[in-house]
């Protein structure tokens, strides 16, 4: 299930933004301040994850990267949000954390604060994004591809270099 986002409106006017809070940007990336929704404006593909530093699925943040590198000026954003909901599995100090991404991974994209992405402190985009796909993460590095014809959520074991995702998101930088 897909819903209609954009349809010719800002991003920060489209469902899935309206009033939603900014996020606190991960320590030590400060320019990535702002809502969420002002880093999807100007961009026809954002990809939001859900992170976590701990994880068997951490190695993700290379192909994230990867990605991220490959499509940037295209018009691909990608948004990393650091969550210990599953396991565990992310580190209580954002230094921790950042020193994960930017240090060992090399990650160049906005990262922000620890959030809840499921249970009774979902993040607000969370809950959104759960509302336009049917789908609530199950487990670190799902991923919402949110592009101007819709959203879709990708599991965990979908990896960045996935074919179907990179299809998905050349079409939306196509359009």
């Amino acid at each position: 299930m897909t819903l209609l986002l954009f349809s010719g409106m800002a991003a920060a006017e489209s469902p899935i933004c309206a009033g939603l809070p900014a996020p606190t940007p991960l320590v030590g990336k400060a320019e990535n301040g702002g809502s969420a929704c002002d880093a999807f404006d100007g961009h026809p593909a954002v990809l939001v994850v859900n992170t976590a530093s701990m994880c068997g699925y951490t190695p993700q943040f290379e192909g994230l990267e990867a990605l991220y590198r490959r499509y940037r000026d295209r018009g691909l954003q990608v948004l990393g949000f650091p969550s210990d909901n599953f396991g565990g599995q992310e580190y209580d100090d954002a230094e921790q954390t950042a020193r994960v991404c930017y240090r060992n991974y090399g990650v160049s994209f906005p990262m922000y604060a620890k959030i809840d992405v499921v249970g009774e402190h979902t993040d607000t985009l969370f809950v959104r994004l759960r509302e336009a796909t049917g789908a609530a993460p199950r487990w670190n590095f799902h991923k919402y591809l949110v592009t101007t014809s819709g959203v879709t959520a990708y599991d965990t074991r979908v990896k960045p270099d996935d074919p179907k995702l990179i299809a998905e998101i050349e079409r939306a930088l196509s359009r």
